[in-house]
Order: C-alpha cells, then structure tokens, then sequence
C-alpha cells in the first residue's frame, strides 16, 4: 500500500475507507502493513505531533460551536480499542472530551430501543465524544447469540430472525445521516486484528503477571465464534458504511501502526470541517477595547 520511504507522509484516510454500496470482503483487507515508524522512537515522536495537532483542532472545535465529533470503535477482544483510545486522544482537554464504554445493558436500557442508551451519550456541539464499543454491539453480538434477542422483549413479529438484522441496519443508517444533518462527524474505526495476533495477545495476558487483570473467560469462550463474528463486521461494515458517517477498517496487528491510522483519520476529517476561530463584530471589538482601558487603569 505505501512505496515511499516515509509512507507517513502518503497516509490518507481514504486508504482504510469501506465504500459505500461496495462489498467488504474482510478476509481480503490487511491485518498488518508495513511499519509507518521507523523505530520505537520515531513512532513516539509521530504520535506526539498527532495528538498536538488534535490538541489545536480539538480548541477550535470548541471555540466554533458548530460541530460535534463521535469517535466509534469496535473490534475483537485484544484488538487495541483501549490503547488507541488513550494514546490518541492524551492531549485532548478532559473538558472537551468524554469516553463512554457500553457493555451489558441494563434493565432500564432493555425497556428502550436500541439506540437509546447511546443517544443519551451523545457529544454536544464543541465536543468530541467516543464511543468504545456502541450500538452497533446490537447486530454484532447480538447475531452472534442471537438469544440475547430474548432480553429486549421485542413482539414477536419484530424479532425475526430473517428480517431483524436488515431494520437495525436501516436504523442505524438513518440515525448517522440525522446526526450529519445535526453537525455530528461520526468517524467510525474497526480493528482488524488477526486470529493468530490475538491467540499472542491472549497469551502475553496470561504469561505476564501485570496483564494477568486484563484476561477474561468470556474472552476466550467468545473467540470460539471468530468464524462468527467475521460475518456479522462483514455484513454490518457493508451494510452501514455511508460517506457520511463511513467506515475505516485499521490493521491492528502492529498497534503502533493501528494508533497513528486513528490519529490521522481524526485529523484529516477534522480538518475538511474548515474550522475558523469566532469572529467578533465591529461593536464587539470596540466594546472589548473599552473594557481594555478600565482594566488598564
């Protein structure tokens, strides 16, 4: 994909984009590419620069109040969601920003739609919001143990398995396409993570003392369904990865390649916003000058 001896500098977010109405073969999309650093070093240095560069677009998102961006990231367990999350956005202003993690849902989550939960999530004008897993966990693990169905106490007519899937996927087009007409971004992020990289990850969990904390049962239960989960992104990216609200599909296998992917898809939309700073009126810039000479004095 990247010929040129710095491939960072050729980095676009197109590259990693499923396209709207084409097919995604998953099988065919990289897990890993070759390094976009040239050593540990470099990596931290690039990274650096990124999260300063969002740092800026981050202030003057605020300042404009026109915009809102929602971050969404989905992926296999051990794929790098947390890592890339918090190294990405570690410059941001904790005021400018909110992480909201969805897992189970409640009682009084299951008495709502869907989408409910999240929306309730949403970020304001001005803010950046992410979303670690989301509503899409609903035609994800949801069509994989197609039980949990139950849960949600839908009619019977509306819980089918045949037609269920295909609503959601219209309902999630429709709610992105709202949040677009709304001033939200929604820059969306799937992992891509090999089985084989996983199998490493879930063994380095066990193997080294410090991670013992991050393994889980259910992790290892859930990988028996990879074959599984492989259909349901394929369906959900293809079905639900519109221009204005698409999908980029990141190798994740190098998590140092997987970050600097995030951080310059983030950039690259933020910058098309064409952002500028408030500007004041002629009455305003007078009544600022006046206030000027009375604290002067």
């Amino acid at each position: 994909m990247f010929g040129s001896e710095n491939p960072l500098m050729k980095l676009d977010k197109e590259d990693f984009r499923a396209l709207s109405g084409k097919p995604v073969h998953l099988e065919k999309w990289a897990t890993n590419i070759g390094p976009l650093y040239k050593s540990e070093k470099h990596y931290k240095e690039l990274l650096s620069k990124d999260v300063e560069k969002l740092s800026s677009l981050q202030r003057l998102l605020y300042a404009s109040d026109r915009y809102s961006v929602l971050l969404i990231f989905q992926a296999m367990d051990a794929a790098g969601k947390d890592g890339a999350i918090g190294h990405v956005l570690s410059g941001i202003n904790p005021q400018g920003c909110e992480v909201h993690s969805f897992k189970h849902p409640s009682a009084e989550e299951l008495d709502h739609d869907f989408l409910w939960r999240t929306t309730c999530k949403l970020p304001s004008r001005g803010r950046i919001g992410v979303f670690n897993r989301s509503y899409y966990e609903e035609v994800l693990i949801l069509r994989v143990h197609p039980e949990l169905v139950l849960a949600e106490k839908l009619p019977p007519e509306l819980s089918k398995r045949k037609t269920i899937w295909e609503g959601r996927y219209r309902s999630i087009v429709d709610f992105e396409k709202h949040l677009y007409r709304s001033g939200t971004r929604v820059i969306k992020f799937f992992l891509h993570l090999s089985k084989e990289e996983q199998r490493k990850r879930f063994l380095a969990r066990i193997d080294q003392p410090d991670k013992n904390w991050k393994f889980s049962l259910a992790d290892m239960a859930e990988r028996q369904f990879w074959d599984e989960y492989m259909t349901a992104y394929k369906d959900c990216l293809q079905a639900t990865s519109k221009k204005s609200a698409p999908w980029h599909i990141v190798p994740a296998d190098d998590k140092y390649n997987a970050r600097l992917i995030v951080s310059h898809v983030v950039i690259q939309t933020m910058q098309d916003l064409k952002m500028s700073m408030p500007e004041l009126s002629a009455e305003q810039k007078s009544k600022l000058q006046e206030l000027r000479g009375q604290l002067a004095k």
